[in-house]
């Protein structure tokens, strides 16, 4: 008898967190937010493709039959404007997905008056929030393949630069670290949404910290003017210090993270992602000899970044989960 119970209670389980992730799924594929953020994030891929066309065409043409040809896609901007590449936009506007799609998450319900009764049903309460989660990863894969495959299929069609199978397997590769990095921010919006009873402030608070984390130049200008006020530094080597303590702080940020593995990935050149911060190690960087890394040499590089990726989405996600399990809901 106990091991029917046993065998019965598990399709239950599995059941109610993909019930969930599949209502979730369908309202989120119909929204006005969807096609919004698919919108962005196509632009944000799409624009600085187009105006680097040229150069691309040019490239293609000089290089014909080298390696990581077709990644110079998401690598090359046009001339003079290095911010604008398809990677450096994607890490801009990729994590708006993460936060669009959490940050009503669970106070939308709560302000609407459907959690209580969405929480009488026979699902487990961590079915909720774990199908909210699954829904939004899945809608976020959907958007980011989408982006991917039109890029590709626009530099065959356009450009006519065929891509070699290590350069597909590299762009899998920078595909998979994307959906990590942007599960990221979806579980760091659903830690808002559960913390945060108001729809609207949790927005603004997702907004504050993407500004601070992905916008290249906030966070550095931010951070200088903390350390500024709270070290003061007066001597040279003071300034030495915070300057050092600035860069380390910086280096930590999941943007930064993401930035250097996406560069690693999606060009086999890079052999080192560290700055050098002595004369020694300068000169070292600059007599070494250029080459092309192979795929698992460049993954070698990465790991670090992706273990780190992977500890701060669980983390983030952790906590929201610990929090919602533990908090009171009314009818």
């Amino acid at each position: 008898m106990s091991a029917s119970r046993a065998s019965s209670a598990t399709p239950r389980l599995t059941a109610g967190w993909a019930t969930v992730a599949a209502k979730e799924l369908a309202d989120h594929l119909l929204s006005v937010r969807f096609f919004v953020l698919l919108l962005v994030l196509g632009a944000a891929a799409i624009i600085p493709l187009y105006f680097a066309a040229e150069r691309l065409r040019s490239l293609a043409s000089e290089v014909s039959g080298a390696q990581a040809v077709f990644l110079a896609l998401f690598t090359i901007g046009p001339e003079g404007v290095g911010f604008l590449r398809v990677d450096r936009f994607v890490a801009i506007a990729a994590p708006l997905l993460g936060i669009g799609f959490a940050f009503d998450a669970v106070n939308g319900e709560r302000s609407e008056g459907t959690l209580p009764r969405l929480l009488s049903q026979p699902i487990h309460r961590d079915d909720v929030i774990n199908g909210k989660f699954a829904a939004g990863l899945a809608v976020i894969c959907i958007v980011l393949v989408a982006v991917v495959l039109a890029i590709a299929g626009f530099g065959l069609a356009r450009l006519g630069i065929v891509p070699a199978g290590s350069e597909i397997v590299r762009l899998i590769a920078w595909l998979g670290i994307t959906i990590v990095y942007v599960a990221l921010w979806l579980a760091f919006g659903t830690l808002l949404s559960v913390v945060i009873r108001r729809a609207a402030t949790s927005a603004l608070a997702g907004l504050g910290v993407w500004l601070f984390v992905a916008i290249p130049f906030f966070g550095p200008l931010l951070l200088s003017a903390l350390l500024g006020i709270f070290l003061r530094p007066v001597t040279g080597e003071e300034t030495l210090g915070a300057l050092g303590l600035q860069e380390t702080i910086l280096r930590l940020l999941p943007s930064t993270l993401y930035q250097e593995a996406s560069l690693v990935l999606l060009n086999p050149s890079v052999t080192s992602v560290s700055t050098p911060t002595t004369i020694d190690q300068l000169i070292q960087a600059r007599q070494q000899i250029p080459s092309l890394l192979s795929l698992d040499q460049s993954l070698l590089l990465v790991w670090p970044h992706l273990v780190s990726l992977v500890a701060l989405t669980a983390a983030c996600f952790g906590l929201a989960y610990v929090r919602f399990m533990r908090q009171e809901v009314r009818a």
